[in-house]
């Protein structure tokens, strides 16, 4: 037993010692994440001192590389006892200096494993979001539960509330816990959110708890926007806001089929190691967006953004996307100011830097003789004329490029039917209310007539509801009887697109008169 206790005090004079040598950042932080992570802590009288202090260990080793702060990762620590206590919460320690030391000063509670009230506590407020010293809104949230598995309590329940709440639950048990009650607590997939391990040998997970914990906290630190066929916007979280330095910018494009390729270059372009060429730019430390210009279309390219700082080391973000293919006009073409003779087509874009000419073919469906017309790398626009009334077009717009590439688009397209307006208009009246209504009028592609009276006053104001009659192509007059003294009366002939143009006259009753139409 003796033999057991100073072993046990060795080993946590060797972990103070290790500990304290790592207070200072690594060489490579992890700037890769963003949310906060509760770590539930079995220090019950179930878990001796020494397998304990290995825990605490292996959390010192797990957490030491992330990158700490309100951007970054927060971690809190609840332990697990007869009353469980909050050892730190997620505003506790912005500095793996202030973490480390609190793991190294923390100490079991011993008592019973009250792991539901633990629980309770995590879900109504460690965890809780917007809550005083709790999680943070509207970002990743993890509960990493650390037991020996005796006699964990009924936590299934609150575990699943916890995991429809949007945590992530992972679970590392250092003991013979039920597997089927662990499986049913953690957040799929189980193989890399449930770990069994020896507590010796626990540093065998480090690696891969830590990427799945990365997996979940990962934030889109470096994102790429208004991507173009020759230009693209990279965007970061100003990680040097408040310190000296500058971001380095170097992009260039992917390789593909094992050939090292890369752009053209320009202006600050050096070689890379690689073989291909990069482009450098750099942006002061406070800023958080770059404009990459001198693109080629649809490429993939990989951009890398280091930020530089004497008093911090900070990993490279890189990030690879892809150009928009060039747009090769004709892209669109439209019809406009359609006439009976003639139509406006219009193309774009212009690329007069590109397209040596453009071409207008145009023909009269089905079958028509086919017309063409050249229009200057300038013009996005041409006038069809001398077509027929009421006829359907094809027409066929063609760039012809620099580079010897041909782009071609068609639309469809119908001309106006001649509408003749109405040729002559008479009225007779007829007794005191009755009037004789007679028109001339051209008869192609005519569909009748649209007759409409309306009584007026002595003002020329409407004076009676407006009547109307439909009457078919072969009539030329007709009767109107029952009218007011004063009856304006309209005639339109009717084609099979709309009406033509018509004419009126008004009756008067008063007087033997003939009254003649006059073009209204």
């Amino acid at each position: 037993m003796e033999s057991r206790i100073l072993f046990t005090c060795m080993l946590v004079c060797v972990f103070l010692r290790s500990s304290c040598g790592q207070n200072s950042a690594p060489e490579a932080v992890l700037n890769c994440c963003e949310g906060d992570v509760l770590f539930l802590l079995d220090s019950s009288g179930s878990v001796s001192s020494y397998d304990y202090f290995r825990m605490l260990r292996f959390l010192s080793e797990l957490l030491l590389p992330f990158s700490l702060g309100e951007d970054q990762v927060r971690v809190s620590l609840l332990q697990v006892g007869t009353q469980p206590r909050l050892e730190f919460g997620f505003d506790g320690h912005n500095t793996q200096t202030g973490l480390q030391e609190a793991l190294r000063n923390t100490k079991p509670l011993g008592g019973d494993t009250n792991t539901e009230e633990a629980l309770r506590l995590a879900k109504d407020w460690v965890l809780k979001p917007g809550g005083s010293g709790g999680a943070r809104e509207d970002l990743p949230r993890v509960l990493v539960w650390l037991t020996d598995g005796v006699k964990p309590g009924d936590v299934i329940g609150p575990m699943k509330e916890l995991r429809e709440e949007g945590v992530s639950v992972l679970v590392i048990s250092t003991g013979h816990g039920n597997y089927q009650v662990l499986r049913q607590v953690v957040t799929p997939p189980v193989e890399s959110h449930l770990y069994f391990v020896d507590i010796d040998d626990m540093s065998i997970i480090t690696e891969d708890l830590r990427d799945a914990i990365i997996e979940i906290l990962r934030a889109e630190r470096l994102q790429v926007r208004d991507v173009s066929t020759d230009s693209a916007v990279l965007q970061w979280r100003p990680v040097l806001a408040g310190l000296t330095g500058y971001y380095e910018i170097r992009f260039r494009p992917v390789p593909s089929l094992g050939v090292v390729g890369g752009g053209t270059g320009g202006p600050g372009t050096s070689p890379s190691t690689s073989g291909g060429q990069y482009q450098r730019l750099t942006r002061p430390g406070d800023s958080s967006t770059a404009r990459l210009t001198g693109l080629k279309p649809d490429t993939t390219y990989k951009a890398t953004l280091t930020p530089e700082s004497n008093l911090q080391v900070l990993n490279p973000l890189s990030v690879n996307f892809t150009t928009k293919p060039e747009v090769l006009s004709p892209a669109v073409v439209t019809v406009s100011d359609s006439g009976a003779n003639s139509v406006r087509v219009s193309w774009g874009p212009l690329q007069p830097e590109s397209v040596q000419s453009f071409q207008v073919e145009y023909m009269a469906l089905p079958g028509g003789k086919l017309h063409t017309a050249t229009v200057g790398r300038g013009q996005n626009s041409t006038v069809l004329t001398n077509l027929q009334p009421d006829t359907q077009y094809l027409v066929t717009v063609s760039a012809r490029h620099s580079s010897g590439r041909e782009r071609a688009m068609s639309v469809k397209v119908c001309t106006e039917e001649v509408r003749p307006a109405l040729a002559d208009l008479q009225l007779t009246t007829v007794g005191s209310d009755s009037v004789q209504v007679d028109w001339k009028a051209s008869v192609d592609g005519l569909r009748g007539y649209w007759l409409t009276w309306e009584g007026q006053d002595s003002h020329g104001s409407t004076a009676a509801p407006r009547s109307s009659l439909y009457l078919p192509p072969n009539s030329l007059s007709t009767r109107l009887t029952h009218l007011p003294p004063a009856t304006r009366v309209c005639v339109s002939p009717v084609y099979r697109t709309a009406r033509g143009e018509g004419l009126c006259c008004t009756a008067q009753f008063h007087s033997d008169a003939s009254v003649w139409g006059h073009r209204s």
